[in-house]
């Protein structure tokens, strides 16, 4: 009789089931979810928070029993059974030698294959269609096996690091790379789980530690700046005229920058003031400016930003000569794409024609680029459109002249003294695409 040794085996089967579900629940549920279930009293939900926050263990623990359950499943029950079912033939074995073999392989072939269905596919299936209020029932035995399990636990892995530490691997991290957190925000975006626009700005966030402010500064070229030395009616009257709230003042030269003007701080001279315009003294309401190296990084800017409270900054080279400026909305920009109010100067920056091209200004970013089109341009060696064009082609092209690479078709439309101002860019089809 072989029904001791079946029920042994069935047991086996649930106990790895109820590990496998409770994995399943604990590592799928909603830690937000069960802090508000937990602050409304309920203590399972307590319990199963605290197993959530530290999985190592109870991970640790399932394991070590579900290890357990299928070594005593395979071996004592397997060869149980195949010896009892192979004892009847056993007086023909002159005919087959190998009955017993034939018959372990079959049970152990039939326990596995319950063992992968009922005992892992199906509770784990079952785990996740609810898994807050299957890992609240779950809670209670499983922090028990966990203290049970302790003790076993710390030995595995004291035991585990000692041999990792002789052979010299180091213990790999928990955290994520950026590389990991890039592949689950490309898998989510193929899925649909995620829009583009989501997908692109937690890539920004993580783009910040990888870029310098040369790179998404405004460059000295397109800064507005103000003379000191003009009226202060005038000066204001400018200053009121730009899109910006902040204008740089400079001083006989450019490279002089002696000061920053905030409107706001303007309005309030002006009010102030008994005089009106012309009494508003711009040297003592102008702010000192900050400058910071162009080499400093993107994300370190930003810190310092949100420290000082202070959004507005000159970005200077190596021999202190200004190569441009950055501000809070710069950074945030990299993030969230552009931030567009009613006073700003709309640049389009790229455009599509009907005919499928786009025209693009030469100072676009690739950056920008990348964003709307996934083109997956590289933008490593230059920042502007422009910059690749000139880069690729280690010339300053004529107007009229085109090129092919990286798969796309870049063709001069404007060109003033040295800089390119516009562009046609086509996307090939694959089998015309060079690079």
């Amino acid at each position: 009789m072989i029904t001791t040794e079946v029920l042994i085996i069935c047991l086996l089967l649930m106990l790895n089931a109820f590990f496998a579900l409770s994995e399943m629940a604990l590592v799928s549920a909603s830690k937000p979810m069960l802090k508000q279930l937990a602050k409304q009293g309920n203590r399972n939900a307590d319990i199963a928070l605290q197993l959530c926050e530290d999985s190592g263990k109870f991970l640790s623990a399932v394991q070590v029993g579900i290890t357990l359950v299928g070594i005593l499943a395979g071996a004592f029950g397997g060869a149980s059974i195949a010896e009892k079912l192979a004892a009847p033939f056993n007086e023909f074995a002159f005919i087959n030698p190998y009955g017993e073999n034939v018959a372990t392989i079959l049970v152990v072939t039939l326990i596995t294959y319950f063992s992968v269905v009922m005992g892992e596919l199906i509770p784990k299936q079952v785990a996740l269609s609810n898994p807050e209020k299957l890992s609240m029932y779950v809670a209670r035995p499983m922090m028990v096996l966990s203290i049970i399990c302790t003790p076993m636990v710390a030995i595995l892995e004291f035991s585990a690091n000692l041999c990792l530490k002789i052979i010299g691997v180091k213990k790999s991290s928990e955290q994520m790379t950026d590389a990991e957190v890039r592949a689950v925000l490309a898998e989510g975006f193929a899925s649909g789980v995620m829009v583009k626009d989501e997908k692109d700005r937690v890539g920004g966030l993580l783009d910040l530690r990888d870029l310098d402010v040369s790179e998404v500064m405004i460059h000295r070229k397109d800064i507005i700046m103000m003379d000191i030395e003009m009226q202060p009616r005038e000066l204001i009257h400018n200053i009121l005229a730009t899109p910006y709230t902040r204008v740089p003042l400079y001083q006989d030269n450019t490279e002089n920058i002696v000061g920053v003007l905030h409107a706001k701080d303007v309005l309030r001279a002006i009010s102030e003031s008994v005089g009106g315009m012309e009494s508003v003294d711009i040297a003592a309401i102008m702010r000192k400016p900050w400058y910071i190296p162009d080499t400093t990084a993107v994300s370190d800017q930003l810190n310092k930003f949100l420290s000082r409270r202070n959004h507005f900054a000159i970005v200077v080279d190596e021999y202190g000569a200004v190569q441009g400026l950055i501000t809070l909305e710069d950074i945030l920009e990299e993030i969230v794409g552009d931030i567009r109010d009613e006073h700003d100067i709309e640049i389009p920056g790229l455009r599509r024609q009907p005919d499928g091209s786009y025209h693009a200004d030469g100072k676009t970013t690739i950056r920008d680029i990348n964003r709307k089109t996934d083109w997956g341009l590289p933008d490593e060696e230059y920042t502007t459109i422009a910059g690749l064009v000139m880069h690729e082609t280690r010339t300053i092209p004529e107007r009229g002249q085109s090129f092919i690479f990286y798969g796309i078709k870049f063709e001069i439309l404007e060109r003033e003294r040295n800089q390119i101002k516009r562009l046609r860019i086509v996307l090939l089809p694959k089998d015309m695409a060079k690079k």
